[in-house]
């Protein structure tokens, strides 16, 4: 087995109001799950959680990954674990070109596993960035442009992609990555994620549109509503949901007492 992020019971406030109310949810190296859910559901409370964002306070349970506990570790230390977060709305950074930026985080995880280590040669680094590029049928010039900087929606998330691919994290978090998207970048977005998913990478995509479950094909899918996963199951339910909205679960749910 690889790695796995493992979310247990967790609750999480955020200025002391309760957002998260005991989720449970395993995610595997090498799987597919997606997270779906209304706005204010928690979803992205949970992504910034599992990030280690310090505006939401863990009142209760725990985030176990590749068998650490993430809560004693800042950000940064949980992206070199082998982490990766894919956010809703990238920075942009002017002045720093996306190849200088790749080069950086790889030669900052390098040394974090060895402090003795010299880092990426340039050589070495400009095969490996043209390959992924390769991979992901990406233009070459991509790699001198400013990171973000006037990108559109579509090349910050393709920015994000190679990102990914550069880095090859055991486990990644897509945050609401097709917001704001037309058909044409959440394909190229999609054909990234299919292209790098594999017994590698395990993907977590949260999205509230069914439409990128039609490109990504998730092999588990969790529905969250108020703080909790009300349902879990497969690709069928997503497709249910896209049919029927929430209702159906709201009242299963009311049913259930609670």
């Amino acid at each position: 087995m690889g790695a796995a992020l493992e979310i247990r019971n967790l609750h999480v406030s955020v200025e002391d109001q309760p957002i998260l109310r005991g989720v449970n949810l395993t995610v595997q190296q090498g799987e597919v799950h997606a997270l779906m859910g209304p706005n204010g559901s928690g979803k992205s409370t949970l992504a910034n959680t599992i990030m280690g964002h310090p505006a939401y306070a863990i009142t209760a349970g725990q985030l176990i990954f590749d068998g650490e506990d993430l809560l004693e570790l800042e950000t940064d230390e949980r992206a070199r674990l082998g982490l990766f977060m894919a956010f809703q709305y990238p920075v942009a950074i002017p002045g720093v070109t996306v190849a200088n930026f790749l080069r950086n985080a790889i030669n900052a995880r390098m040394k974090s596993q060895d402090p003795e280590s010299k880092g990426i040669g340039i050589p070495a680094f400009r095969k490996l960035m043209l390959d992924k590029m390769d991979l992901l049928q990406m233009d070459k010039s991509f790699g001198g442009r400013y990171l973000n900087d006037g990108f559109s929606g579509g090349e910050k998330k393709r920015a994000e992609i190679l990102q990914m691919a550069v880095m090859e994290p055991q486990i990644a978090i897509m945050d609401e990555t097709d917001s704001g998207l037309d058909i044409d970048a959440l394909r190229v977005v999609s054909e990234g994620v299919n292209t790098l998913s594999g017994p590698e990478l395990g993907v977590l995509v949260i999205t509230h549109y069914q439409r990128i479950l039609n490109y990504i094909k998730p092999q588990y899918v969790h529905i969250m509503l108020d703080g909790q996963i009300a349902e879990s199951g497969g690709p069928e339910l997503a497709v249910h949901l896209e049919e029927h909205g929430y209702d159906w679960l709201r009242e299963k749910q009311n049913g259930n007492g609670k």
